[in-house]
């Protein structure tokens, strides 16, 4: 599948050594904080680190004087607060840079073999399609719509269908001893092909038990990252 990536226009990544990382966060630092609520000598101290260059006028009894235990502490608590902020940011930024493809909200209930057909073929070609077939009465199914619910809120990249066996149009070739099943598309092509899948779980099942066999087999994208869910104590 990794040629069919080769036409995406690439993403731009700035490359820098370590120095310039760290003058990158601390001019974050700087423009992200409440400069006027802070004493004007920590708002001095703040500004001397966040600046990569030596001012001109600097005398080696100014600038280029030794930090003392004192004003090492006093700057220390905001650069660690302010160092997860940016770093935070700066995995949010990424991850929208390499976020391709539509997003998708719930289950989608397909009433055809042709609806079926479409989402197959017509699908984003990096999106990755999971299709329960299922039917009413037979055992696991309707868990396995419930997994699937909860699934579609964490995935948002994949598209998480269902359809009834019945209204696939090829009713005999799902009965009822391979249901349910668990397909997985993408680009057209199918992936994964799990029938009677309940062989895989206990009686008793969940979303974390059937996401953990998805990703076995390596056919979930990894999860979107959401920087709020990080306590708010680290960013304030």
């Amino acid at each position: 599948m990794s040629d069919r990536l080769v036409d995406e226009e690439p993403v731009s990544v700035t490359h820098t050594g370590p120095k310039g990382v760290i003058n990158d966060w601390r001019r974050f630092k700087l423009e992200s904080m409440d400069q006027e609520a802070l004493p004007p000598s920590k708002r001095e101290l703040l500004r001397q680190m966040s600046s990569p260059q030596k001012p001109k006028d600097a005398t080696a009894g100014g600038y280029n004087r030794k930090m003392s235990a004192q004003e090492y502490e006093l700057i220390k608590e905001e650069d660690e607060k302010s160092l997860r902020k940016y770093r935070k940011q700066c995995m949010q930024e990424m991850h929208e840079r390499l976020s391709f493809g539509p997003k998708f909200e719930g289950v989608y209930e397909l009433d055809s073999g042709e609806a079926f057909l479409e989402v197959i073929e017509k699908e984003h070609r990096l999106t990755v399609v999971v299709v329960h077939i299922y039917k009413d009465g037979v055992q696991g199914c309707d868990a396995l719509n419930n997994c699937l619910d909860c699934l579609a809120t964490e995935y948002t990249s994949v598209k998480f269908c269902r359809i009834n066996a019945v209204s696939t149009g090829a009713g005999e070739r799902f009965s009822d001893d391979v249901l349910p099943a668990l397909l997985v598309y993408k680009a057209g092509e199918l992936l994964g092909n799990f029938l009677a899948i309940m062989q895989n779980f206990n009686e008793e099942f969940f979303a974390i038990d059937v996401e953990a066999f998805l990703n076995e087999y390596g056919l979930l994208p990894e999860k979107e990252c959401n920087p709020g869910d990080e306590d708010e104590a680290d960013v304030e």
